[in-house]
């Protein structure tokens, strides 16, 4: 009972906006919030699942959804979380939350030792899941990563192909060139530069299996495999002369400690006339962490990038910085595309795997979604070259090749 009351005055304070009702073990009641907004409703099965939450929420919150012990009685899970999310907007953490989370940021850079066979363990953990729970919610390109959405009515095919679109024409490809594509998924994106009028050579690596057979398959399928071609390649493995690199989605698999060390590696790669587009997660605030449960469950190692960190690591290495974007919210905007669809389909991810796996994926796409909107997260597409004059001065190239 102690816990209960414990909680019952932590939710007091958390939420003074909305409406929460939540259903305590013993079976008392308590509601919150001011009675504006859907109202969400949440229900503890045990005493057990109520102690975790005061001691790190970050990290059981989504545990007890996943393992059934906390359940959403009224509204959905991204109901509820956006319920704590919008709440916490401008509000300064609990003191144990403080000390929690400043451990955390401390120990970053000591936990994200990805070194090749920790990043090889990390990826297959999430990427080499069967294809088809992705092609449940992905669009038929199986774009994994932040669309582009040209207008409020896109649809997410149109935003992945705009997606696609905007960092061709940052690549300011040239007919012939070779390309190399770090983290090549399943194989889209390398598709896509491989089809263009340029007639580029593409080399995409990845450590997945999983997306190396889809994505070689793609290829052959597509009568491309002369000049498209993927690898089983740590990006430290990678040899060779490269004339433009893409990186989407990627970068944030590469902890921390290794930013150095992906960017002289980058450097060794480009031609003299050489250019990049990364295309990466960050935060648009000071660096950070990714959360426990997230990295616990979905990306271990995963990491989430402050241009603070980012640009040092790039100047370090010799590198100059072209051109920088940020796309606000059109992450948001994807993950709600994609939970809609993985709800629509969530009876074939059950028959895939389990009842527990669809309640950690739904639990992941809110979650995702509700920081996108709520907190500091973004998308950074960063251009870089090895000299200052290898690319135009003015964005019209960029605008003639289909980005704006």
């Amino acid at each position: 009972m102690i816990a209960e009351r414990l909680l019952d005055g932590t939710l007091a304070k958390a939420i003074s906006r909305g409406t929460l009702s939540v259903t305590f073990a013993s079976g008392r009641s308590g509601r919150y919030g001011d009675e504006t907004g859907r109202p969400v409703s949440i229900r503890f099965r045990d005493a057990g699942a109520q102690r975790p939450l005061l001691l790190d929420a970050d990290l059981r919150f989504g545990e007890l959804y996943m393992d059934g012990r906390l359940v959403v009685e009224e509204g959905t899970i991204f109901d509820v979380l956006k319920l704590f999310y919008g709440n916490a907007e401008g509000k300064p953490q609990p003191l144990p939350a403080r000390i929690i989370d400043a451990v955390r940021f401390r120990i970053r850079r000591f936990a994200r030792t990805n070194l090749p066979g920790r990043s090889r363990a990390n990826v297959a953990h999430h990427y080499d899941l069967d294809s088809r729970l992705f092609r449940l919610f992905l669009d038929e390109d199986m774009q994994y990563s932040c669309a582009f959405f040209p207008s409020d009515d896109a649809t997410l095919e149109e935003a992945q192909e705009a997606k696609k679109r905007r960092i061709a024409a940052k690549l300011a490809l040239k007919p012939g060139q070779s390309v190399l594509d770090i983290g090549s998924g399943w194989g889209g994106l390398g598709l896509h530069l491989a089809r263009r009028q340029e007639a580029p050579t593409v080399t995409g690596v990845t450590l997945s299996t999983e997306q190396l057979a889809v994505a070689s398959a793609r290829a052959r399928d597509a009568g491309l495999s002369d000049r498209l071609r993927f690898e089983m390649l740590d990006y430290r493995a990678v040899a060779g002369s490269f004339d433009r690199i893409v990186s989407v989605g990627m970068f944030e698999h590469v902890g921390v400690g290794f930013y150095p060390t992906f960017f002289r590696h980058v450097a060794r790669l480009l031609a003299p006339d050489g250019a990049m587009l990364l295309h990466t997660i960050g935060s648009s605030d000071a660096p950070g962490f990714v959360t426990p449960w997230l990295d616990k469950y979905i990306f271990p190692g995963g990491d989430i990038p402050s241009l603070s960190e980012i640009i040092p690591a790039i100047e370090a290495a010799g590198l100059v910085v072209t051109d920088v974007e940020v796309l606000r919210f059109h992450y948001a905007l994807t993950l709600r595309e994609w939970s809609r669809r993985f709800q629509e389909r969530r009876e074939d991810a059950a028959r895939l795997y389990d009842e527990r796996l669809c309640r950690m994926w739904e639990f992941y796409l809110a979650a995702a979604e509700c920081a996108f909107w709520h907190e500091n997260l973004v998308v950074f597409q960063i251009q870089i070259a090895r000299r200052a004059d290898a690319l135009p001065i003015r964005r019209g190239y960029m605008e003639a090749a289909g980005a704006s």
